[in-house]
Formats: C-alpha cells, sequence, structure tokens
C-alpha cells in the first residue's frame, strides 16, 4: 500500500510505498477516505510538537475518516506509531474509533474534528462551563479558532470576543457569533487596551488561546491590570496553541492582583476517554448547530508538493481511498 511517509523531520511528506498494516488485539484495520493536516500533524512531521517525536520513517497524521471492515463508516484518532491517517489503510486501537453521523460527510469530519475537540473539550470540561459566561477567543481567524467563536456561542455564551491578524476574516466573525473583534496584528498598548475595555464591558470568564505569544501576554496584562472591571473574579485562561510562539513574558503582578487561572489543554492534558467523547459530541452536533468550517480537498498524491502551501483559514484535507461518504446537509 502507500501512505505520506515522513522520512526527515521538517521534509514534505512523501506519498509511496509502505509496510500493509495488520490488526493486533483490540484493533481494526481501517481503510481510510480522508485525513486533515492539523498544526498537531504539521509539528509532529517538523519532529517539534509536544506531544510526540516519533523515530524515523513515520507516516504523517493523527486522525481521519474511513471504513471499517464491514463498511462501517468511522472516525479514529492517534493510530500507533509509526502509522499515521495519512495513508490508504491503518491499524487502530478499537476504542479510538467513532461511528459518524450519516449526516456528516467523511471530508467535513476529517477537517472539524480536531478543531472542534480544541473548544468543546475545555468549555464542557475544564472551565467550569455555564451558559451566560462570556468568552475571548484569541486567533479567532484560523479554522480552529473560527470553530470556538460558533461553539462557544452554541453553548449559551453571552457574548464572544475575537481576536485575529486577517483584516478580511475578521469582518467575517460576527457571521459566526462574534461581537467584538479586535486585530491582534500589532499585539501593543492599542490591544491591550481593547481587550481590558472588552472584559470590562462583557465581563470575561474564559479565554481560549490558539496563539500564545506576545498577544496571549497582552491578554493576561490586561485581565490582571490595577483596578479589575467589573466582571467574574475568576477568569479562566486556556492555552490551546502556539501559532505566534511557545513562549511569553509572565510577570507575577497580573497572576497576584486577579483572579486569573492558567489552564493547558490538548493531548496529554486530558484523559484520551474524554478526548474521544468530545470529539463525538462536537460531531454529532455539527449540522444540528449549523457549524461551519471551511477546508481544502487535495488528492493525496500532491502531498509533497501542496504540504508547504501558504496557510489560511482553510483546513487542508486529503483525500485517500474511496473518496465519498454521507452528503453534507
Amino acid at each position: 500500500m502507500r501512505a505520506a511517509v515522513v522520512r526527515a523531520f521538517g521534509a514534505p511528506p512523501e506519498w509511496s510505498e509502505w509496510p500493509e498494516p495488520t490488526a493486533g488485539p483490540h484493533q481494526t484495520v481501517v481503510t481510510v477516505t480522508a485525513a486533515a493536516v492539523s498544526p498537531v500533524v504539521r509539528g509532529r512531521a517538523s519532529g517539534t510538537h509536544y506531544s510526540l517525536r516519533p523515530e524515523l520513517p513515520f507516516v504523517a497524521g493523527v486522525d481521519g475518516v474511513g471504513r471499517t471492515p464491514d463498511g462501517q463508516r468511522v472516525y479514529f484518532i492517534l493510530p500507533p506509531p509509526p502509522q499515521g491517517a495519512l495513508a490508504e489503510r491503518v491499524a487502530v486501537d478499537d476504542d479510538h474509533l467513532l461511528p459518524l453521523p450519516d449526516d456528516l460527510d467523511d471530508g467535513t469530519a476529517a477537517a472539524a474534528a480536531i478543531p472542534g475537540m480544541s473548544c468543546w473539550l475545555p468549555l464542557t470540561r475544564r472551565v467550569g462551563w455555564t451558559a451566560g459566561m462570556s468568552v475571548l477567543v484569541n486567533g479567532a481567524t484560523g479554522a480552529a479558532g473560527g470553530t470556538a467563536v460558533q461553539v462557544a456561542r452554541h453553548l449559551g455564551a453571552a457574548h464572544v470576543v475575537a481576536t485575529g491578524r486577517d483584516p478580511a476574516r475578521l469582518a467575517e466573525l460576527p457571521g459566526l457569533g462574534a461581537d467584538r473583534v479586535i486585530s491582534v496584528a500589532d499585539p501593543g498598548p492599542s490591544f491591550q487596551a481593547a481587550v481590558r475595555a472588552a472584559v470590562g464591558e462583557y465581563g470575561i470568564g474564559v479565554v481560549l488561546d490558539y496563539l500564545w505569544g506576545p498577544s496571549a501576554a497582552a491578554i493576561v496584562a490586561a485581565i490582571g491590570a490595577p483596578d479589575p472591571p467589573r466582571g467574574p473574579r475568576t477568569v479562566r485562561f486556556v492555552h490551546i496553541g502556539g501559532a505566534s510562539g511557545d513562549t511569553i513574558v509572565l510577570p507575577g503582578a497580573p497572576l497576584r492582583g486577579s483572579g486569573l487561572e492558567i489552564l493547558g489543554s490538548g493531548f496529554g492534558s486530558s484523559p484520551a476517554a474524554e478526548i474521544r467523547a468530545a470529539i463525538d459530541e462536537f460531531l454529532r452536533a455539527y449540522h444540528r448547530a449549523g457549524f461551519r468550517i471551511r477546508l481544502a480537498e487535495r488528492p493525496i498524491a500532491t502531498i509533497a508538493t501542496s504540504w508547504s502551501a501558504p496557510p489560511d483559514d482553510r483546513r487542508p484535507v486529503y483525500r485517500i481511498a474511496g473518496a465519498g461518504g454521507a452528503a453534507t446537509t
């Protein structure tokens, strides 16, 4: 069979021959139809992701959609290395398989699962969520951040504030549920002042951070500034992604001067069963809630050349074997 094989960290995967998988105890061989490329996938392929640095060579991809031998459509996640999702077939632990709703097509499920999990998991399980809380999404112009705006609104957020760099995408976020958008092109004093004003007006209780770096530091400073604005005493800042860097300068005063709590959410910070349950709940709610995600579908044979395409708000999805699946409603 063929698979997207990573032979050198930082180099594009090659669509090339790879050994046929065999199912071990409590595993199933899935014929893959679609798999997405997320920041996790790119991070592992570059050897820099915190969750795992697989031994070379290995197959890229952490999740996807396919068919079991009996024809059931399933979503799967975290095939054991050196296997990966971007392959014609993959052996997956049975407890890492989820049946797909009939109203969700393969490509959309592959594109939406990780972005959906990234916000659904912390909001429903980590932050003490109740309807009526207000949320700030830092980095909402990407696929995951845009999904977070929609999920927060679906779960009953009173207000959603969204930050991002792309002006065109920022302008679209009110249509997804954002009450206010703030440009993060320059995360300096004006950005911090805008965040502080939003915190004061809406009483932000949760921050979902997809950027880290300077904008995250500015948000922390805004929340922890002297003379705290009206709002909940506790603000839970959930770090999810590091699109703007892996480090920030974190002074102690904002932590001492506020009820700010900083949490992490990702592989390793939640049990695997919680991650699977969050993905299942999100995918089942997808069409009922009217969620939307942009995807860029590509044939898997082009992965070596399309791997380094400039990023945008579309989630790359590679079609592999037997493309199709249930129709999108």
